[in-house]
């Protein structure tokens, strides 16, 4: 510091080690700052220094009775106004309020008391001019912090750009989920949609009035969860749509195509393959049929390469298949389990199989199953319009059996 020496506050004043350490701080020589700049970022920097608009107010105005434009390491950094004038060029602070915040200034150490033995504050010249010693305000801390004022500063702006665009991210993504559930419930799509919703209104509730940025980004982070789990809803909805869309366009076309086709159904002549009817082994509401192995191995060839040797010889390799399947697809044993318990292990290891087939058209495998699953159990769920649309998807335009 600029007097060379530690000095204690006058009168009840308390001193405090934290004084001393603020007195005691090394400037580098040659150091300079531009006194207003310096202003600037400790104003930027209001909330981390646990200032308040009046304390900037009186630091303003201790700063217009510092002659220089620039705070140097070789100046007099002492200023020393009485309270009369200092309240004055604070846009008339009342008294008491002023003394509070150069409290509140020298707490948070960006200005130094240098009391007189009476408290009074003033400056002794030399016969020149010069002054030798004086007393009152020190403003040399801020010269000495004027780096981490600068990162501070930084550090609040950067933090209020990442609150704004956190909470436009938050904006966009509460309307896209609000529009979401609104659409399906519109449309009739497959789904628990009011608890979506009562889900998207708690999280919107616990926005506060004035969030900071972690309560943002935590907020923005379930937000965004919510939307995926929509979305992923929606698009196993569209594939379901699409798959029964695509059998039923498959089945007018063999009935359409060659009329003669319909006599090979007829009794004693060729037939299509029957589908075995497995029961379930839960809580299921009724049976589903199960389809030749053949027919299924047609439909979703895949699975083979997951089979023992790299084959599927029979309805034991294809459920242990499926089991090595539901791990690379990222399904969680218990959503296999319960589309076992639902439609029969050997169905489950079909549905695994045609999921498969399916894989780059479906983001979440495991709740594309759980969806079929809750189908399953109540009845409105048949493995057939899914095989008919791979059969076709794979150019088995023949059923026949050979």
């Amino acid at each position: 510091m600029q007097t060379g020496s530690v000095t204690t506050p006058f009168g009840r004043r308390p001193m405090t080690l934290a004084l001393v350490r603020r007195q005691t701080t090394e400037i580098k020589a040659g150091k300079t700052a531009e006194k207003w700049k310096v202003f600037r970022d400790a104003s930027a920097a209001m909330v981390p220094l646990c200032l308040q608009s009046n304390s900037l107010a009186v630091l303003d105005a201790l700063l217009t009775f510092y002659p220089e434009n620039e705070l140097r390491h070789d100046a007099q950094m002492i200023v020393f106004p009485s309270n009369a004038q200092l309240a004055l060029r604070a846009h008339g602070m009342a008294g008491a309020t002023l003394r509070r915040h150069l409290a509140v200034l020298v707490e948070a150490g960006l200005i130094v008391r240098k009391d007189s033995a009476n408290g009074k504050r003033y400056a002794r010249k030399d016969n020149t001019g010069t002054v030798e010693s004086a007393f009152g305000f020190d403003l040399s801390p801020l010269l000495a912090r004027s780096e981490e004022l600068a990162v501070l500063a930084q550090q609040v702006m950067a933090d209020r750009a990442a609150l704004r665009r956190a909470k436009e991210s938050l904006t966009i993504c509460r309307r896209d989920v609000r529009k979401l559930i609104t659409a399906a419930m519109e449309e009739g799509a497959d789904g628990d949609w009011v608890d979506f919703e009562n889900m998207y209104v708690a999280l919107v509730g616990r926005i506060p009035r004035a969030p900071a940025l972690l309560d943002v980004e935590a907020i923005l982070e379930e937000m965004r969860m919510l939307q995926e789990e929509i979305v992923n809803r929606l698009e196993t909805h569209e594939v379901s749509s699409s798959m029964s869309s695509n059998h039923a366009h498959s089945e007018q076309h063999i009935q359409n195509s060659n009329p003669e086709s319909l006599n090979e159904l007829e009794p004693g002549s060729r037939k299509m393959p029957e589908a075995k009817v497995s029961k379930p082994t839960g809580g299921g509401s009724g049976p589903i049929k199960t389809f030749p192995l053949g027919m299924v191995l047609k439909a979703c060839p895949t699975i083979c390469d997951y089979g023992q040797g790299g084959s599927v010889e029979n309805w034991r390799d294809l459920m242990s298949a499926a089991v090595v399947v539901r791990s690379v697809l990222g399904v969680s044993p218990s959503a296999y389990q319960d589309a076992c318990d639902a439609m029969g292990p050997e169905n489950a290891a079909v549905a695994v199989a045609c999921i498969l087939e399916r894989a780059n058209f479906i983001n979440s495998a495991g709740g594309y199953l759980r969806d079929l699953t809750r189908r399953a159990e109540r009845a409105e769920f048949s493995l057939g319009p899914m095989i008919m649309a791979l059969l076709k998807a794979n150019g088995e335009a023949s059923l026949r059996a050979g």
